[in-house]
């Protein structure tokens, strides 16, 4: 019998856990990962069992690898707290890995169901506005995260398969919050342009770039069917980009305009 560890990874979230830790009821081992946290996160997490480590990192990347070498178990579901996971999934987990040869290590990739507030959207994402699927269940060796300071790259072993059960993300609450989301990304992204090798380029390329991203969204990924949302998705990918780049050619690392 092969068990599984839980693992997230959080930052003043104590309005999520709750929901996100409830949601894990039935998985064998919880790792609590609190960055740099002034909230009631601890105290929360007292409540649902979990093993709770504590630090400060300036890389997710980083704090993500502490976290699974923090893991008792070689196979691990890893969370955030503004996702759920349920009894289903983590059953259809436990039969999927006991199935596995002892020694077969790998990943599953898990389905995402992506909601602004209660509004299920399922057309449109892209651009750090939510996935389709993530490789969240995987074996500890076959899985490392990058040092890119947002959305790090990933090192993944080999494809075991894709679960049918899903994980729901709860992605923001309302405009407010993409707007807020957009201005927090866009700004680290603009520091990892800066600390790039590459040129920041001309800002005719960077439009092209932006409206190849919105119309990835909006028609590539029928984001039209969302109607207005699937415009505004479309539309925050674009900025995202146009952004990201204008930040790192105008402002310094502490957000002021350069001379």
């Amino acid at each position: 019998m092969k068990n599984i560890s839980a693992l997230i990874v959080a930052h003043n979230e104590e309005k999520n856990l709750p929901l996100c830790l409830a949601s894990l009821n039935d998985i064998d081992e919880i790792v609590l990962i609190l960055d740099k946290t002034t909230d009631n996160s601890r105290d929360i997490a007292k409540k649902y069992n979990c093993k709770i480590h504590e630090g400060s990192w300036n890389n997710e990347g980083k704090r993500r690898n502490f976290g699974i070498s923090k893991c008792s178990n070689n196979w691990i579901l890893e969370i955030d707290s503004d996702e759920r996971a349920n009894i289903d999934l983590v059953r259809e987990a436990q039969e999927k890995i006991n199935a596995l040869k002892e020694n077969t290590n790998g990943y599953f990739l898990v389905p995402f169901v992506n909601f602004i507030g209660s509004k299920r959207i399922r057309y449109g994402w892209g651009a750090s506005w939510g996935v389709s699927h993530k490789p969240c269940l995987f074996h500890q060796s076959s899985k490392i995260w990058g040092s890119e300071p947002i959305h790090p790259s990933l090192k993944l072993g080999k494809k075991l398969g894709t679960l049918e059960n899903s994980i729901n993300h709860y992605i923001d609450k309302n405009i407010s919050d993409m707007i807020a989301r957009l201005d927090r990304y866009s700004t680290l992204k603009a520091v990892e342009i800066r600390e790039s090798t590459n040129k920041i380029p001309f800002l005719a390329i960077t439009i092209r770039r932006a409206i190849t991203r919105f119309w990835k969204c909006y028609v590539s990924r029928k984001g039209y069917k969302e109607g207005k949302w699937g415009f505004i998705i479309a539309l925050f990918a674009a900025l995202y980009i146009l952004l990201s780049y204008l930040k790192a050619d105008l402002e310094d690392d502490n957000e002021n305009p350069k001379n």
